[in-house]
């Protein structure tokens, strides 16, 4: 009998306590919805501008599109707008509640468990091509040198002109493929490659500001008719560049507008590193010596040392570095006492404002923004929002467990005929509760059950599959 990936998969957003099935009043809500009201025409409408949307191929929950122009002094105006949900999913309606039970979507490589009905998240609050919807729109300039002077947000009426992918914009930027896609007016290339000058500059920024570069290791099952058929790999590329880039951009542009505006928010941070013991140990590896307090810029200065010194074998000091550094969590501080920010990213302002179709965080932000540009009474109290806060990390966490496992799931299924064999590995995780590895020339993490003593996280190791157990995600390993 073959194994059903799908019924699994929903089995598992169960035990993480997720609820995967919408119930019938949510569903004949979203059903009856209509988009978001959009506003008069005027100078205020921007659905003339050439916006473009850049996802994955098969993405259609579409929550935020692009524009950019060049100004004076070698300056770029960046316009980001992100679908208006709130003005369709309203407080404490069936949707709603849904949506802040789960908090996020969760994405397993076969099933997608959304936040919110299909009908709402892909099409009625989706900022699809050649629609006309209304967008909460974020503003910032960036200069020469790529800092950002955050302009202002404000809601208006926008109009997707161009839906693009990852894979053909980045072909294109790289000189792969003649065009971003089949029929890209000369205008349409002009922006993408502002764009990418923008993005550019930013990343340069960030990375003279200490901002962490990672990356590498990230793969997505394949699975077909319930069948998983392969791992493929998300490699980085000059389109993906320009989303992560404009998103940090915009998710720190919210924060500050908010800050100045004195009302609270949610804010997304990740502290000092849960172990930079064992960075720096990693680092002395190499014959770098980090200093004794975690220090972003040092790590920052390593990290790309390492890159340009060995590509190859560069994602196996990213995963050491990643699962040292430990997860994010949302957090809510009054405005002007902030402290915390994003050891990774180097910005001591950040949240998460630009994915409101697929976490409830930043719908939650958006909540907040609209009341401080309506002038309305905000929308949570300092405690409603601070037990959001703990709720959506925990959530998040919850879909990271989800997706961790059925990855192992996927990666059990492709293994089963390889019982036996050797292959490279690195040690993900070291503690009381067992040392753990990934494979390193085909997908799967596992447990060293044999020859674990003394290896600690981040070494390279050759260990033996002893066998696999597809329905619990279990890879049996012993280190050679």
């Amino acid at each position: 009998m073959s194994f059903d990936f799908a019924s699994r998969a929903r089995e598992a957003m169960i035990a993480e306590g997720f609820k995967p099935d919408f119930p019938p009043q949510a569903l004949a809500e979203a059903a009856a919805a209509s988009p978001a009201a959009i506003a008069p025409g005027g100078a205020g409408d921007l659905r003339g501008l050439l916006w473009s949307s850049i996802d994955n191929a098969d993405s259609r929950d579409l929550d935020q599109i692009e524009w950019a122009e060049a100004l004076t002094e070698d300056r770029i105006r960046v316009l980001v707008g992100i679908a208006d949900v709130t003005g369709t999913v309203a407080p404490a309606s069936a949707c709603d509640t849904q949506a802040r039970a789960n908090a996020t979507s969760v994405y397993t490589g076969g099933p997608v468990f959304p936040m919110l009905p299909e009908r709402l998240s892909t099409d009625v609050t989706s900022l699809g091509p050649d629609v006309d919807r209304g967008a909460l729109v974020i503003e910032f300039v960036i200069d020469s040198a790529g800092g950002v002077d955050c302009a202002d947000v404000f809601a208006a009426p926008v109009r997707n002109r161009a839906r693009l992918n990852y894979d053909q914009v980045g072909a294109w930027l790289s000189g792969a493929a003649p065009s971003p896609n089949g029929d890209a007016s000369d205008a349409l290339r002009g922006q993408l490659r502002l764009q990418a000058k923008a993005a550019e500059r930013l990343k340069k920024f960030r990375g003279e500001h200490g901002a962490l570069t990672l990356g590498g290791v990230e793969s997505v099952p394949v699975v077909i008719d319930n069948k998983v058929q392969r791992f493929a790999l998300q490699p980085p590329n000059p389109a993906r560049d320009i989303i992560e880039s404009f998103m940090i951009a915009a998710n720190v542009a919210m924060a500050r507008f908010l800050r100045a505006r004195n009302c609270l928010c949610l804010r997304r941070v990740v502290r000092t590193p849960k172990r930079w013991d064992r960075i720096q140990a990693i680092a002395a590896k190499f014959g770098v010596t980090l200093p004794a307090q975690p220090d972003p810029v040092a790590l920052g200065a390593f990290l790309d040392q390492r890159r340009n010194a060995d590509p190859a074998g560069f994602p196996e000091v990213s995963l050491g570095v990643l699962k040292a550094l430990g997860p994010g969590e949302y957090i809510v501080e009054q405005p002007g006492a902030e402290h915390t920010g994003h050891f990774g990213l180097a910005v001591d302002d950040y949240t998460h404002t630009t994915a409101p179709n697929r976490r409830y965080a930043d719908l939650t932000m958006q909540r907040l923004l609209k009341s401080t540009i309506l002038n309305a009474p905000a929308p949570f109290t300092e405690p409603e929002l601070a037990q959001l806060a703990l709720h959506c990390t925990e959530r998040e966490s919850a879909a990271r467990h989800v997706e961790r496992f059925m990855k192992k799931v996927a990666a059990a299924m492709l293994l089963s005929p390889r019982v036996g064999q050797a292959f490279p590995a690195i040690v993900t995780g070291a503690s009381e509760k067992g040392v753990f590895a990934r494979l390193l020339d085909t997908q799967g993490e596992g447990r060293v059950m044999r020859g674990e003593r003394g290896l600690d996280l981040g070494d390279k190791i050759r260990v033996r599959l002893l066998g696999v157990d597809v329905n619990k995600g279990f890879i049996d390993l012993e280190a050679l």
